[in-house]
């Protein structure tokens, strides 16, 4: 599909989960909604100004049926989502600029401002049903899990949240440490089970849900640039798409980790968002080039070589390393254990040669906090995280 001309920069765009529309949501306070179609043409069907300040988050009711807007303004607008005409908006909605928007079910909705703070809201209800201000920074990205209730935050204070949307307590449900780095964009992997989140430094850190929330459990260093936006890769479970503020979109394989190449770039403008829309085939981006790019992600990685490919599309794909993060400690005990017991039957046969070896098997028993952080020739995003590495991309 051409890129789509908006006229103005992108902040935001939210997929209709009905039909082949999208609209996008501008720094000149703007929202255009487009149609498209399976060919990749594309039509310009909606074009309203609610507010003459920058609209940065936009997303729709579980029913489609209203577009909801926030921005620089501080006022949460719901819209008409088939003609753009103002159903009702709630001037003051926060005491800050509001950064973002998300809908969680039919009744919950939650934005987040500058200032950290999160509010949730009910749209039958004038204001605000619950509020939290356990952030100090802006707020970066949400996910919500519907089967546990729980939405997950991402905040420019370099920490990351939970919170019960079922409780009233003013505290979350957790909370974890500082991480040293402004967090920006969170995408599951593995089900779930884990959670990659994006960074200013661009090194991406990976949460797993049943070890807890107080620190993540691995880092994955390559990016030259921060981490903007995430979306999972359609069809694989441990493959996503991270965009940089270098202006490339990278399909990213986990565990083991590899990068499978870059399936679009805004030029050298950083990326705001990534979206899928509801087939998951068109990936929608947007940047500071006054553009949506559509790119057809079904055969995103069809020009790879042929491991490459398998992987991209989820097939494949060896799940060892991830395996050996998750061993508990009783575990990780029997496999030290084990290698005690290798080191004894090589010393009692061994003679000065066998030396380098048997210093090498005692390196590997040390603790190694970052096992994705191991030179491998094979790997480049595995090791030091040179940004030489993406410089010809």
């Amino acid at each position: 599909m051409p890129d789509i001309p908006i006229g103005n920069q992108v902040f935001d765009l939210v997929f209709h989960p009905k039909q082949d529309f999208v609209y996008v949501g501008t720094v000149a306070g703007e929202i255009k909604g487009f149609s498209y179609d399976a060919e990749g043409e594309y039509q310009e069907k909606l074009s309203i100004r609610p507010t003459m300040r920058s609209c940065r988050g936009l997303d729709m009711s579980v029913d489609a049926s209203k577009l909801y807007s926030v921005g620089k303004d501080k006022i949460f607008h719901i819209l008409d989502a088939e003609t753009g005409k103002t159903v009702e908006q709630r001037a003051n909605a926060h005491e800050s600029s509001i950064n973002r928007i998300a809908t969680l079910n039919e009744h919950t909705i939650v934005t987040g401002d500058d200032e950290g703070v999160i509010k949730f809201w009910d749209p039958r209800k004038p204001e605000a049903i619950r509020s939290f201000e356990h952030h100090f920074d802006f707020i970066s990205d949400f996910h919500y899990l519907p089967v546990k209730k729980q939405l997950i935050t991402t905040s420019g204070d370099a920490t990351v949240s939970v919170i019960d949307i079922r409780s009233n307590k003013k505290d979350p449900l957790a909370h974890s440490e500082d991480q040293e780095d402004e967090l920006l964009s969170i995408v599951p992997i593995k089900k779930a089970s884990r959670f990659v989140v994006g960074t200013q430094l661009g090194t991406l850190l990976v949460f797993n849900q049943a070890k807890g929330w107080a620190d993540s459990v691995d880092r994955v260093p390559g990016h030259p640039s921060s981490v903007e936006a995430l979306c999972p890769f359609p069809g694989a479970d441990n493959v996503i798409l991270t965009g940089s503020s270098d202006g490339m979109i990278r399909a990213l394989q986990l565990y083991p980790t590899k990068l499978l190449g870059v399936i679009a770039d805004h030029g050298e403008f950083p990326i705001e968002r990534l979206k899928l829309d509801r087939e998951s085939r068109w990936l929608g981006s947007v940047s500071h080039d006054n553009i949506l790019k559509m790119t057809d992600v079904k055969d995103a990685l069809e020009e790879s070589d042929g491991e490459g490919e398998e992987e991209g599309k989820g097939k494949g794909v060896d799940l060892d390393a991830e395996d050996a993060l998750d061993k508990d400690s009783s575990d990780d005990e029997a496999q030290n254990e084990g290698e005690e017991a290798e080191e004894k039957e090589s010393d009692s046969g061994s003679d000065s040669e066998d030396e380098p070896v048997k210093e090498s098997k005692k390196r590997k028993k040390k603790k190694n906090p970052d096992p994705l952080g191991t030179k491998k020739k094979k790997n480049p995003l595995e090791g030091t995280g040179d940004p030489s590495f993406f410089a010809g991309l």
